[in-house]
């Protein structure tokens, strides 16, 4: 039978301690971070460090502390949107920048089953995260129910409307920009306007709906919504396609996120529409869709890289025990390209 493989011996405090010429005690302070260590036993202590080749056990310590410097940053959305949707990972890399700034670890959980929510959820009471990044959270949801329960620090990306009382949101203002774009597409003289509705089950795809009907007045038509249940690529291209077998004659379409848009696109292409000559159209979110599309994309700025970078120092601050604001609302402005 084989022996098992050699596994070379960790270093410990006790090497640490030896080598350095000072108490276990002294080198516990100095690595637990105490501020009554001499400058010496300090230079002798780091100078053993690097002699034995010492790595603190951070579990460990952790453990003892109650503590995991892990945050979860929780995306409700099936697997194949995470990698499609490009807001998601912009949100997901501004999260992690402050996180890894204040030396704290980001857990990426993505919900896209029941199974999920139930194996989430047990993550989350396990301890294993000490705080919480949820992003498109609906109605109802019942991770929230259990961050309300364990009354975790928590940031929320956008504000569904039953999450928890105790939580902070980073938003931007969905209805607004969604009007004021829809006011210019209105302003090139389209006189059948459409839209590509998605997720209305979330705060953000509710109130841009809410703005383009504001925006439309008297003019807004509810036969010329198509609803798809998922800001994707696939839902637009559907979505479209229905819209315009039920209203060939639309000649503007404002779609609820750049990827919708550039599906909305290939249908109008298949359809025999030129555009923006026959229809001009727009979307929301200023991402890589946006910008790959041809004729380029009309959209609205969102921020993303800053919504994710927001909603980690709010759940830092808290974790500090420090106050936190409730909501922190960021700018998004309209981005005018050729499409429209």
């Amino acid at each position: 039978m084989a022996s098992p493989p050699h596994r070379k011996r960790r270093a410990t405090v006790h090497d640490v301690a030896i080598h350095s010429g000072v108490s276990r005690g002294t080198v516990s302070r100095y690595i637990n971070g105490e501020r009554y260590v001499s400058s010496a036993a300090r230079e002798a202590i780091e100078a053993a460090i690097r002699e034995v080749g010492y790595v603190p056990n951070t579990a460990a310590r952790n453990l003892v502390m109650q503590r995991s410097q892990s945050v979860g940053f929780i995306v409700h959305e099936p697997g194949s949107l995470f990698i499609e949707d490009p807001n998601i990972g912009e949100i997901m890399l501004g999260a992690n920048a402050t996180l890894s700034a204040e030396d704290h670890q980001m857990a990426v959980l993505v919900v896209d089953s029941d199974r999920d929510t139930d194996r989430v959820a047990r993550y989350l009471s396990g301890g294993f995260v000490e705080g919480a990044i949820i992003v498109s959270a609906r109605s109802h949801d019942p991770i929230s129910e259990v961050i309300d329960r364990l009354e975790l620090p928590a940031a929320y990306v956008g504000r569904p409307p039953d999450a928890p009382a105790a939580a902070s949101f980073v938003v931007i203002d969905n209805r607004s920009a969604a009007a004021a774009i829809t006011t210019r597409l209105a302003a090139t003289g389209r006189r059948r306007i459409g839209m590509i509705a998605a997720a209305l089950d979330r705060d953000s795809g509710a109130d841009r709906l809410a703005g383009f009907r504001e925006a439309l007045g008297d003019r807004f038509d509810e036969t010329l919504v198509e609803a798809t249940p998922l800001y994707s690529y696939s839902g637009g291209r559907d979505a479209a396609t229905s819209l315009l077998q039920r209203a060939p004659d639309i000649d503007g379409l404002f779609a609820a996120s750049d990827a919708v848009a550039a599906g909305a696109m290939e249908a109008l292409r298949a359809a025999g529409r030129r555009i923006p000559e026959d229809v001009a159209i727009v979307g929301f979110d200023d991402s890589t869709w946006s910008r790959r599309t041809i004729p380029a994309l009309s959209t609205v700025h969102q921020p993303a890289r800053e919504l994710g970078a927001e909603a980690a120092r709010l759940v830092l601050l808290k974790l500090r025990g420090e106050a936190a604001p409730t909501q922190v609302q960021l700018d998004c402005s309209v981005v005018w390209r050729e499409s429209a």
